[in-house]
């Protein structure tokens, strides 16, 4: 039987293909701490489970496909609490951010298209392009300069005659990197110079930790209008990955009229979590800044303990809740599943997610992992101790 080459070319999740190991290492009596996946520990609001419990209605039906007014509502009520001014046809619900992703990027790229990102990237980016049939042209950064890619010449080298976008994490999954405004207003520059457009993947916007630092986000730029497309969802700023809420947010009202094609053609996105997911934006400016907090405390915890251990490369994250790290090992994918299988400490080892995957470029990354600090104080603590034992070890074989 013959597979499609769009398939076969995609690889597997890094935060989810030691699975297997994991559930082997857990049926021989090991406890295991998890810093490979990205999902959040922090309380949903109950603001969900209310509208969930109070939902009345005799039928369940099919949501409108471009999204259910509440939902819409709610969020451009959050945007213009910040700044921004949206009208709901410039707004489409999906499921998830990573829907939102797959449509615009079936929407703008073409067989043997290119969109510029700067790597290390969220790996399913690449499937998700690569479906599409086009290439992700990487904008290459080190462990050693912590990962800066904000430089004009840097990205304007990229650019060819098939690059149809730019496309920025901001903050960024998987390094933390935060853009300054500056910074910010250059990339749109570029963008609207080259006539490119500009995706802006703002899952993690809440999350930067700089004292007094207020939020930004690619839909400032009223002046890019035609270029700018932010993805947003509920999965990370209210810890609800489950209900699989997320958007596109466009000014191009031709983008999101060919967006509006895939989502009639999926129907639509559940009901209940719709309604659910509109009473979340209700939470007050008091539980964003007990999350930061939070996460600033396990942020600091695990940078330090990483430069405790000799030979470790990281630089401290302004923002999300991950960081990258060059550990001291010839291959992070075979320490990963040597930990799972060969290693333990009292009956406790780890896991997290090596680095290639997270590279378009071949060969980078092998020696770099992603640490997704979502575990209580005590668990990190004892997740770095883990670490730092086994990377001993490792090397003494």
């Amino acid at each position: 039987m013959k597979f499609s080459s769009k398939v076969k070319k995609c690889g597997l999740s890094p935060m989810r293909k030691f699975h297997p190991y994991a559930v082997a290492a857990r049926e021989a009596g090991k406890r295991i701490y998890h810093l490979n996946i990205g999902q959040p520990d922090i309380e949903t609001p109950p603001q969900y489970f209310e509208a969930v419990r109070n939902f009345r209605l005799p039928v369940l039906a099919y949501a409108e496909s471009p999204g259910m007014p509440v939902l819409i509502d709610a969020i451009l009520e959050y945007y213009g609490k910040h700044g921004m001014r949206f009208t709901r046809d410039q707004i489409l619900i999906t499921t998830g951010g990573s829907e939102a992703l797959q449509i615009v990027f079936n929407c703008i790229l073409d067989d043997g298209d290119e969109i510029i990102i700067p790597e290390p990237f969220y790996p399913n980016y690449n499937t998700m392009v690569n479906t599409c049939g086009a290439v992700i042209r990487p904008i290459p950064t080190s462990p050693e300069d912590g990962y800066f890619y904000a430089d004009r010449a840097r990205i304007e080298s990229a650019i060819n005659g098939r690059t149809r976008a730019i496309m920025c994490t901001n903050p960024g999954n998987p390094t933390g990197n935060v853009l300054t405004p500056e910074e910010m207003r250059m990339i749109v520059d570029i963008a609207r110079e080259h006539d490119l457009f500009l995706i802006g993947d703002e899952a993690y916007r809440e999350f930067v930790y700089e004292e007094n630092e207020p939020l930004h986000s690619m839909g400032e730029f009223e002046d890019a209008a035609e270029n700018v497309v932010i993805i947003d969802t509920v999965s990370k700023r209210f810890s609800a990955c489950g209900a699989r809420i997320g958007c596109i947010i466009s000014r191009n009202t031709e983008l999101i009229g060919e967006a509006l094609k895939y989502c009639q053609a999926r129907l639509a996105v559940a009901t209940l979590d719709q309604v659910a997911s509109a009473a979340l934006y209700s939470v007050g400016p008091e539980y964003f800044a007990a999350v930061r907090e939070e996460y600033r405390r396990r942020r600091d915890t695990v940078v330090s303990r990483l430069k405790e251990i000799p030979g470790v490369v990281c630089e401290c994250p302004r923002g999300a809740f991950y960081l990258m790290a060059a550990l001291p090992v010839d291959n992070a994918d075979n320490f990963q599943k040597w930990l799972l299988t060969d290693f333990d400490d009292g009956g406790d080892t780890v896991m997290f997610a090596p680095g290639g995957p997270f590279y378009a470029t071949p060969g980078k990354g092998v020696n770099e992992i992603r640490i997704a600090y979502v575990l209580r104080q005590k668990d990190l603590e004892r997740a770095m101790d883990l670490l730092a034992k086994g990377i001993e070890a490792y090397n003494r074989l």
